[in-house]
């Protein structure tokens, strides 16, 4: 339902035009208001209405100079938006009186008649909306005005004057406060050249320095110097500001802030002469400075670090965005291989050839989902099974592993503390971020050295930058390999950057761990020095579960559970042709009947209306409406309806309060039917 502030109004006094309107904006939850003449329609006008629905015909011929000025007089966030009935379409071919239209009313859309209902309902709405946006930009505006004041009442109280200088033309701009501390009365002519006349002999070269060096640097400007009054007294004067770019990055202007410190600066002159007399007061004084000096040095050091840490993560997280995304699309394209290839090799047992070829094709997208894996684990998008881990035995099982991935030439150490507490983490992904550590320590040393892996526990009484407080586990590999610079451990983590030749590396081992890391709520923290090797080390966070029995299962635990052996009548949604095409043909090679909607609204259509379904299968992206809101309303349809949402993802999104079991794209025949069967199970159970 709309805001009922804001009425339609309509005008159609011809037959039942305005009856129908009426009816049907009601029925969209829009208030409307009908009117008989176009004079009355123009003096119903004002900033509340929402839209106004005509019809062609009666605006054909009328005077419309009153509505023509109206619609010129509107404030600039306001464009009323126009819904002209006709009969003749909007284009100018069919209806040369439609442009005509078009230029009076401004903001128009036209609905040729006869019109379906939901037609004129949905154009309806979209007015109402655009009207709505039209009605946020008129707060933003007045606040804005407010803001302006408060700003001017800002600088009134502090005397400070304001002043914008445009870097091309060298047009100055400056209020009354501002020209009065240069000596110039308010609304006096005070341009750039006025500015650099009042400025004393002596500091005037320095002035325009700072201003050059603002322009072609970006520097903030800030600099006091003295000025010279029409009266040929002197003051002082202190200038701070900022360059301002457009949106294209491009410095267009110096805007900032002018104070008369005059009275500061005689008052430091005179302290300075007594100062000069008294020799006590100036080691003193001098101390005190020294240490305020040490202070904002200090200061401004760990401001730059932060800044400098914000940098990071917000590119991190840019990256992270980006890399999901394209994740998530590759993951799609691969279901359609992958499902289709898994299809195909079932059809082609005979032919070796094709067997072998399609058996190639699917070890490459295997591997492309592999990759995927590794751009979700760093965009920390990829789901993760977090339970109590112990530690201890997980480095144990994979010895053989490591020494193998280590090679002969390569000696493995360990450096395990006892009485470890239990990891909170997923125990597959942090045995894969482990053997990448080991990997990368090895091609650190191509003749040969020593990998430590080692375990301690450490508390953290203090959040840092990297890592909250609390008790963690940490995982270290240390190799004596040649280390990095300081420019490439910057680096290091970031997606696809690696120190590796062509070929042997994708670079993402090391943002794969970080953004495991950051999933786990932990940190990949390096350290390293050129031609002295690097140290990793993962910090876990404690499990906070009771530990007894609660083991993590190592990988090879997989629930062989397949799909009972009945028959099942399916709804399968997904906008995406080519991976609904893959998933139909998967599930009907299972045995079982299934039925296609390509969006949330088809499929609430079909399960109103057609025989009762066993099962809803659906892709979580999709437009208009994602399977989390689908799921919801066809549990209103139909309660108790076992769900099953596929998607690339880790995570549905907050606030999703039904028991719906989600499948992981890219997925097999094998893995749907489990899951197929696991969720029936579960509706059963």
């Amino acid at each position: 339902m709309f805001d009922l502030e804001h009425p339609a109004l309509v005008y159609a006094p011809i037959g039942r035009d305005a009856q129908i309107a009426a009816s049907l904006l009601a029925e969209a939850g829009i208030k409307s208001k009908s009117v008989d003449t176009v004079s009355s329609m123009v003096l119903a006008l004002d900033d509340d209405v929402a839209f106004v629905v005509v019809t062609e015909e009666t605006l054909r011929s009328a005077d419309l100079r009153a509505l023509s000025e109206w619609i010129g007089t509107q404030l600039a966030w306001s464009d009323l938006p126009f819904i002209v009935l006709t009969h003749r379409g909007g284009g100018p071919e069919r209806n040369p009186a439609a442009l005509r239209l078009s230029e009076i009313l401004g903001n128009v859309s036209f609905i040729e008649r006869p019109f379906h209902a939901t037609t004129f309902i949905s154009v309806s709405r979209t007015a109402y909306r655009n009207r709505l946006r039209q009605f946020d930009a008129r707060v933003q505006i007045g606040a804005l005005a407010d803001s302006e004041r408060w700003l001017q009442t800002a600088l009134s109280a502090g005397r400070l004057g304001s002043l914008e200088l445009e870097l091309a033309s060298k047009m100055l701009v400056t209020s009354d406060t501002c020209k009065s501390i240069f000596g110039h009365p308010p609304g006096a002519r005070f341009d750039y050249d006025d500015l650099l006349a009042s400025v004393h002999p002596d500091d005037r070269e320095r002035m325009q320095a700072a201003v050059q060096d603002t322009m072609e640097n970006g520097k903030e400007y800030s600099i006091e110097y003295r000025v010279v009054w029409p009266d040929g007294s002197l003051h002082w004067v202190e200038i701070k500001a900022q360059l301002y770019r457009d949106r294209r990055g491009i410095a267009v202007k110096m805007v900032g802030v002018s104070a008369d410190i005059t009275e500061r600066k005689e008052a430091t002159e005179k302290q300075r002469l007594l100062n000069e007399t008294l020799e006590l007061r100036v080691a003193e004084r001098t101390a005190e400075l020294l240490q305020a000096h040490n202070k904002v040095m200090a200061e401004v050091e760990h401001r730059q670090k932060t800044e400098e840490q914000l940098r990071q993560a917000l590119k991190m997280e840019a990256i992270g965005q980006l890399t999901g995304g394209v994740a998530h699309d590759f993951n799609n394209l691969l279901m359609a291989v992958m499902g289709n290839l898994e299809l195909l090799a079932k059809h082609l047992p005979g032919d070796e050839k094709a067997v072998r070829l399609i058996d190639g094709a699917m070890k490459g997208a295997k591997r492309g989902a592999s990759l995927t894996q590794r751009l979700l684990a760093f965009a920390r998008r990829q789901d993760l099974q977090v339970k109590p881990i112990d530690m201890l035995r997980l480095v144990d099982d994979m010895d053989d592993l490591l020494k193998r991935s280590a090679g002969s030439g390569i000696t493995l150490e360990r450096e395990i503390a006892t009485g470890l507490p239990f990891a909170s983490g997923d125990a597959n992904q942090i045995e894969l971020a482990l053997l990448n550590l080991v990997v990368n320590a090895r091609d650190a040393m191509k003749d040969g050295g020593t990998i430590t892996i080692g375990l301690r526990d450490d508390n953290l009484a203090r959040s840092t930058p990297e890592l909250a407080a609390g008790d963690y586990v940490v995982l270290s590999v240390t190799d004596t390999g040649t280390g990095m610079d300081t420019e490439t451990l910057k680096k290091a983590i970031d997606p696809f950057f690696s120190t590796k030749e062509l070929g042997k590396g994708t670079g993402l081992g090391l943002s794969m761990i970080h953004g495991l890391a950051l999933q786990l709520k932990g940190a990949l923290i390096l350290r390293s020095t050129l031609g002295k090797g690097t140290s990793a080390e993962l910090w876990i966070p404690v499990s906070e579960e009771d530990t007894a029995g609660q083991q993590q299962a190592m990988p090879g635990t997989v629930d062989s559970t397949r799909a009972e052996n009945r028959h099942l009548r399916i709804l399968m949604v997904d906008d995406d042709a080519l991976i609904a095409m893959s998933s139909v043909d998967m599930l009907e090679d299972l045995g079982h009947e299934v039925v296609e909607a390509n969006s949330g609204r088809q499929a609430l259509e079909i399960l109103a209306n057609e025989a009762p379904f066993d099962l809803l299968v659906t892709d979580f992206s999709m437009p208009g409406m994602n399977g989390a809101e689908l799921s919801r309303k066809a549990r209103e349809l139909v309660p108790n309806l076992p769900i099953l949402i596929a998607t690339g993802y880790a995570d549905l999104p907050d606030g999703m309060e039904l028991d719906i079991t989600r499948l992981g794209k890219p997925y097999s025949q094998d893995q749907l039917a489990t899951e197929i069967s696991k969720v029936l199970a579960a509706s059963v159970g």
